[in-house]
Parts: structure tokens; C-alpha cells; sequence
């Protein structure tokens, strides 16, 4: 007889999921030791996936689409309407051929030096501050490198503006009520400023590099040969930006890594393969990305379970991060275990899984990768600092989660 799949019994589980944040999928899924669970979301069935099997069926473009998959309080806050992430088949693969245009080796390593100058400059200015919040400060210091890299102009008076709303879109996905709403206020706010600048370079009134984000964007052609419109080329790179100024709170998560585990900081400073292993750690190990959604293209059956045309699919991103199928000792913090790690495409997931070119892996991943390792061989090698007493803890039910403190440094001078 087929064993059947578990499923809550509760009527409607969508309160649970924002009590249980990170945790609402592991609980289910991994406390069963299998790869899918059945739940109700907003009154409907939902599967859970999780773990290597689970990533690599969500990842499978000819049973999952993305189209439908979001709700609108995520495409109104984080993601933007119609953006790559609603995406399937052609459009989604010549859309990302877009991205990817922008990840060349030139780009990346353009990107590592302009995140060095920055920490540079940040820093002379935290010499002579009494206090310093990393997560705030690196929120400001991301946002201009960032924009710098994407060739967007940024006026000085507008930095703490842009450098908040961008934030706001980030932190307001999960939320309830004014927060939320100042969140989707954030992002029209956004995608009328960078609306403005495509409509520009479009006019001529605009002198950019080819290559640069805003350049590729603004004169971006669809399947049809037609130009975007300009507000769908605007949320399309803030889906450049906003992206990197998120990583503030990996940053702040590996400023804590660094001071939880001190051994580790010699090592970055010093060991370049130590430092990418050492980052890769941070970004399974602290929570960032909850789950993901898709929905599915056709009826089949898998382990047992019916999915059924159209349902609704998560993924578990930080569960499979710490799933101990795949990660020995998975809640401790060890880079070492990437030293024999070969890469898979369903394993390490924190801003998703599979293939860059053919399905739906984040091609920000790589920008990511370059911002982190240039930041924290800056704060391991170059930076000398005191740590005041502080609550760092972070909650899994909060939703990005963050370090409570953001990581508060004083006497901070440069060596």
C-alpha cells in the first residue's frame, strides 16, 4: 500500500505561516524526514517541498511555472508587477539573457573594486564616529555602490532617501498594515525615479557606458523587437539594485560570524579560498530568504503525492540550507565544509537553485557573492573596532530576519 503524503489537518495554516516564519516548512516537512507536505494557505491546498529532491522538482521548468505563483502584496512591495520573476518559457529566458548580459567577468570584478572603494571611504568617516550601526551604514554604503555599478546617477541629497525606500521594499513584504503600505508607497516612489532616468537616456540626455545596468535596460528589446516600457525596464533594474542593497544584512550577519566564531578572522583576511568558503557559510547559515512559490504546469504525481494543474508550491530555502541530508551538523557554523563542496545546483539555495542559464536561479547571486567577499576581507584585514555589549540574537520568525542591534561597533579605526 503507497504511503501518503502528511497534511495539516487545520481548516487554514496562513496565520501559522507569519508566526512560524522560517521555521513554518521545516517543521512540517524535515520533522516527517521527506521532501513534500500538504497545507492550506489562504483556503487553498499547498505543497511544501523541501531538501535536494524537493529544490530540483521545483526547479524543473516543465512541471512548474512562475506566472501566479507570487501574490500581489510580494509584487507590490518586493519584486515589482510582471517582472522576470512572473516569467516562463521564452520570455523568461531571453528576459534573463538581459541579466546575465550584466554578469560578465569585467562587470564583477568592476563590481569588487567599486564595493573595496566604498568600505574605504565608510570607514574614515566611522573613525570619527562614537557609534556605529553596520546594518544602517551599510544600507547607505550598498546603495551607493550599487547605483554607481548599474550607472544610475545619485545626487548626495538623495542618498538617504533612495537608500531607505529600497529598504522599505525590502523589510515590507511580510509586513501588516502601515508598514506594508509604506512599502508599496516605497517601491511607486522608486519606480517613478528610475522611470525617469530610462525616459532620459532614451531622450539622449543621458551619457552612459555600455554595459552598465541603466544602459542595457533602457534600450532592452522583447521577443517582438519592441523596447520595454519604461516603467517595466524601471522595476527591472531595481530588480538590479534592490538585490544588492539587501545583502546589508548578510553583511551584518557575517559581522556577527566574525565575532562569534574569532577564529575565522585571520583566515578571511589572509586565505582567499578560506574567505569564499567562510561566505558561502554565512549564506546557508543565517536566514535570509524564507521560501519561494511557483505553481504547477500540469497534473503528475511525485513521491507519492498528486500535484494538481495550477496549486501552489513552496520551496524551503533556509530548511534545505539546514538540511541535515545534505549538511553535516547543519545548525554549526563550519567553513570549512566547503572545502570539498562541489556545487550542486539543489543544495546550497539561500537566493534559490538550478541552472543560471535555463531555468530560475538568481544571476545575482554572483554580484552577491563578489559584494560579500570584498566587504568582509575589508572588515577582517582593514578594520579595527570594539564591540559594546548589544543584544545581536536574530528571530527565524521575523521575516527577513536581522541581527536585533544591526551590530553596533565603536572606537572603529583603520589599519
Amino acid at each position: 500500500m503507497a504511503m501518503k503524503v502528511p497534511k495539516d489537518r487545520t481548516l487554514d495554516n496562513t496565520l501559522i505561516l507569519f508566526k512560524d516564519g522560517y521555521e513554518f516548512i521545516p517543521k512540517r516537512v524535515q520533522n516527517h524526514h521527506l521532501d513534500v507536505y500538504e497545507t492550506r494557505l489562504l483556503g487553498q491546498k499547498v505543497a511544501l517541498l523541501s531538501g535536494e529532491k524537493g529544490a530540483e522538482l521545483f526547479y524543473d521548468t516543465k512541471r512548474m511555472n512562475r506566472n501566479g505563483a507570487l501574490p500581489k502584496r510580494v509584487l507590490k512591495t518586493l519584486f515589482g508587477e510582471n517582472a522576470i520573476q512572473t516569467m516562463d518559457g521564452e520570455a523568461h529566458a531571453h528576459r534573463k539573457l538581459l541579466f546575465m548580459s550584466l554578469m560578465t567577468p569585467e562587470a564583477l570584478e568592476n563590481l569588487r573594486e567599486l564595493t573595496t572603494t566604498y568600505w574605504e571611504q565608510f570607514a574614515g568617516k566611522w573613525q570619527g564616529m562614537k557609534k556605529v550601526v553596520l546594518y544602517d551604514e551599510t544600507r547607505e554604503l550598498l546603495c551607493r555602490t550599487a547605483c554607481d555599478w548599474a550607472g544610475v546617477p545619485l545626487l548626495e541629497k538623495e542618498v538617504p532617501k533612495r537608500t531607505e525606500d529600497l529598504s522599505k521594499m525590502i523589510d515590507g513584504f511580510s509586513a501588516v498594515g502601515p508598514k506594508h503600505i509604506e512599502s508599496r508607497r516605497a517601491r511607486k516612489r522608486s519606480e517613478k525615479w528610475i522611470e525617469n532616468l530610462i525616459i532620459k537616456v532614451r531622450e539622449g540626455k543621458l551619457d552612459l557606458q555600455e554595459g552598465t545596468a541603466l544602459y542595457e535596460m533602457a534600450n532592452h528589446r522583447d521577443l517582438k523587437g519592441k523596447q520595454l516600457d519604461a516603467r517595466m525596464a524601471a522595476i527591472e533594474l531595481l530588480n538590479v539594485i534592490r538585490p544588492l542593497v539587501a545583502i546589508s544584512k548578510f553583511l551584518t550577519f557575517g559581522a556577527v560570524a566574525l565575532e562569534d566564531f574569532p577564529h575565522t578572522k585571520p583566515q578571511v583576511a589572509g586565505d582567499d579560498d578560506y574567505l569564499f568558503h567562510f561566505t558561502q557559510e554565512v549564506r546557508r547559515y543565517y536566514p535570509f530568504v524564507p521560501y519561494l512559490g511557483a505553481c504547477v504546469n500540469h497534473d503528475f504525481t511525485w513521491q507519492q503525492y498528486s500535484f494538481k494543474k495550477d496549486q501552489l508550491v513552496l520551496i524551503d530555502v533556509y530548511g534545505t540550507n539546514h538540511d541535515p541530508r545534505i549538511w553535516e551538523d547543519p545548525d554549526t557554523f563550519k567553513p570549512e565544509r566547503f572545502q570539498d563542496w562541489e556545487g550542486g545546483l539543489f543544495d546550497l539555495i539561500p537566493q534559490g537553485g538550478g541552472d543560471y542559464y535555463k531555468g530560475h536561479r538568481c544571476p545575482g547571486e554572483w554580484p552577491t557573492l563578489e559584494v560579500l567577499q570584498a566587504s568582509f576581507q575589508f572588515m577582517a584585514r582593514h578594520l579595527q573596532y570594539k564591540v559594546p555589549k548589544q543584544d545581536y540574537s536574530y528571530s527565524l520568525r521575523k521575516m527577513p530576519s536581522l541581527p536585533k542591534s544591526g551590530f553596533i561597533m565603536k572606537e572603529v579605526t583603520m589599519r
